[in-house]
């Protein structure tokens, strides 16, 4: 299978980064039957989500964070869990067999399968593209016993239109159809577990939870039905949340706040990481008390993004003379290299 060839020539590349369950027994990934040898059919649905406005709008409000619009709502791994086992129930019932459901949580490849059964096509940025919904769908798979008809896959519409190449901030497409996940900011806010590299701080702006460019540039969305389903509606408090008061997430806020969303599956350190670079990004000198109240944070990962947010917001000197303070007490070395000036002040390409 092509996607197969795909799949390790990704892995062989180290593109995954930290996502070391990816490179776990490949075959279990490339063919549903590693999985589940029973399975004799696989069922693909899709769920629309497609925004109510740009959402790219965001990126203009600096002092603002920008989630994707996925994760502006309800955890949707719950949400389409429910709907694909109802979906099996009624299989179960009309014509006795056996089924299992997944919702991103197996080694399922369920875009090129999506593909295979007609649902849409892996567009130039890896992701599913639909001719009735663009850019914006989730993806629910059901596998079963039952020996079920094929469907006729749907064929490549990109043509020549590279738009989602040509936006994406850290250039993380090697080619098209080609990612490389250790330069995605959808990565770097979720999966990846360190610090943000130098290099793609500034290019990350105020995004502190995924990307949405390379979707919401899609020119198939023009063509998707407006609106999302009422159970996957944004919450008004995660559309343009300010960076001042995430900033002051403890754990047990962050839990708060984010409970039901995808967002909690990050964690607070990972999470207010994001914010803090977001907040070294946003010009706003106002912003830089959020960020040094961040610098006795317990977790080095907070601490080490604070000082980067300090050294893009303060004067030099200011900013060396905190340095001078921390040098005494700092005892962790990636945070203690955050600290020297010479690496401050927008090194970055």
């Amino acid at each position: 299978m092509e996607a197969g060839r795909h799949f390790h020539e990704f892995i062989a590349a180290g593109a995954h980064g930290d996502m070391d369950w990816l490179a776990r027994e490949p075959a279990r990934r490339t063919d549903p039957r590693g999985l589940w040898p029973e399975v004799r059919s696989v069922i693909m649905l899709g769920v629309n989500y497609g925004p109510d406005a740009d959402p790219l709008d965001i990126l203009r409000q600096r002092s603002r964070g920008a989630i994707s619009v996925y994760a502006q709502g309800d955890d949707y791994h719950e949400l389409i869990r429910k709907k694909l086992k109802a979906l099996a129930r009624w299989l179960i019932a009309t014509v006795p067999s056996d089924v299992k459901v997944f919702v991103d949580t197996a080694a399922v490849m369920e875009k090129p399968l999506a593909q295979a059964a007609g649902l849409g096509w892996q567009g130039k940025h890896t992701n599913l593209v639909s001719r009735a919904f663009g850019s914006w769908l989730f993806l629910g798979v059901i596998f079963t016993t039952l020996e079920l008809p094929r469907d006729e896959a749907e064929r490549d519409h990109c043509g020549s239109c590279r738009a989602c190449l040509d936006i994406c901030p850290t250039a993380a497409f090697p080619a098209p159809y080609r990612l490389d996940a250790r330069r995605c900011i959808s990565y770097l806010t979720i999966e990846h577990r360190g610090p943000i590299p130098r290099e793609f701080r500034q290019r990350i702006g105020n995004r502190i939870y995924v990307c949405d460019d390379c979707l919401a540039v899609c020119p198939w969305n023009k063509f998707a039905q407006a609106g999302r389903e009422a159970k996957l509606a944004a919450r008004d408090e995660l559309r343009a949340p300010d960076l001042a008061e995430l900033a002051r997430l403890d754990d047990v806020a962050f839990r708060a706040r984010f409970a039901k969303s995808p967002v909690k599956r990050t964690g607070r350190d990972r999470f207010l990481r994001n914010v803090l670079i977001a907040i070294g990004n946003s010009g706003d000198a106002a912003l830089a008390d959020a960020a040094a109240r961040r610098l006795d944070d317990p977790s080095p990962l907070v601490r080490g993004a604070a000082v980067w947010a300090l050294s893009q917001l303060l004067a030099l000197e200011e900013f060396a003379a905190l340095a001078t303070k921390a040098a005494a007490s700092e005892r962790d070395e990636r945070v203690a290299g955050e600290w020297r000036p010479a690496t401050a002040h927008g090194s970055e390409p």
